[in-house]
């Protein structure tokens, strides 16, 4: 976290990283898609100088405004807009931002909005059960909890949570309702399985359910990702950190996807699919942070950064 007057500033992850697989050059167009509190956005503004372009999407409009702060000394070289990346073409097309050199996707929470006392997005304090990144929308992480069925409740947290005891937690859940604070929910989901010394693992798993089914995450990425590759003029690339296994297996697939001539099953002698490859894979092993790295910020320990290029 870094502090600029009373603002604290999110730690951007894998800054170096992300500059030279975007292949930033000065008088470049780049889209950063998840603006944050803008630290990846002002590397990306400082290496494209003179006469590099940046569009900054967030759906967090408080995120929004620290940015715009952040950012000031960069002038008229960038656009922050307050929406979800799941609308990146339409924004683009809005301003008449194309094409693009190159697109980042940083997928981890900030910490702003981790620290944040009423966002509830984090058990460590006692917080409204909202999780939206919007504000604006209508679906909070508590309808979800007060609302859904059981079948339901449990195919989002053995979905999105990956943790097989889904069944009794969802069960808990029901039993305990009306749950309304981010402490409440937690108790819920340690009853539900007793003694389990690992307790702290599998709250915040339940947690990160209950985020990606709130803002629809998944979704708005793949729909965001066909975008993306797109918008990008030749040689354009594509970088995506990722933070759990979910996002990073959507974003391997799908770049592994573009970077096919035939999508055919194999035991079609014949391609009838017409489809052709997009993207070349530029990231051949996925992209983590060093130790020094790790231990500056421990929330970058999960990062995983994959690129691809617009062939």
């Amino acid at each position: 976290m870094i502090t600029h007057g009373l603002t604290r500033y999110h730690i951007p992850v894998l800054v170096e990283d992300v500059i030279e697989q975007l292949k930033v050059q000065p008088g470049g167009r780049y889209v950063d898609c998840t603006v944050g509190t803008g630290g990846h956005t002002a590397a990306i503004l400082e290496k494209s100088s003179p006469g590099g372009q940046l569009l900054g999407l967030d759906a967090d409009l408080e995120a929004i405004r620290l940015a715009q702060t952040r950012l000031q000394p960069y002038g008229g070289a960038f656009l922050l807009v307050n929406d979800n990346f799941k609308n990146l073409a339409a924004i683009c097309a809005r301003y008449n931002f194309r094409p693009v050199h190159g697109i980042l996707f940083d997928l981890g929470m900030s910490s702003v909005q981790l620290d944040s006392a009423n966002r509830g997005f984090s058990f460590k304090v006692d917080a409204p059960l909202d999780m939206r990144f919007d504000p604006s929308q209508d679906l909070t992480a508590a309808d979800i909890v007060n609302t859904y069925s059981k079948p339901e409740l449990v195919s989002i947290i053995e979905a999105y949570g990956e943790e097989p005891r889904s069944s009794q937690i969802a069960r808990q859940i029901l039993l305990n309702r009306p749950i309304n604070t981010t402490l409440q929910l937690a108790q819920a989901i340690e009853q539900a399985v007793g003694g389990n010394r690992r307790k702290t693992h599998l709250v915040t798993r339940v947690f990160q359910a209950l985020r990606i089914a709130t803002n629809q995450e998944l979704s708005c990425l793949e729909q965001a990702l066909r975008q993306a590759a797109d918008l990008l003029g030749l040689g354009g690339r594509i970088v995506v950190i990722s933070y759990h296994s979910l996002e990073d297996r959507l974003v391997k697939e799908f770049f592994q996807q573009e970077s096919k001539n035939c999508l055919c099953p194999p035991d079609i002698p014949i391609c009838v699919c017409g489809h052709t490859s997009s993207l070349k894979i530029v990231t051949k092993k996925v992209v983590t942070p060093q130790l020094p790295e790790i231990e500056a910020n421990s929330r970058s320990h999960s990062a995983k950064l994959r690129a691809a290029e617009h062939i």
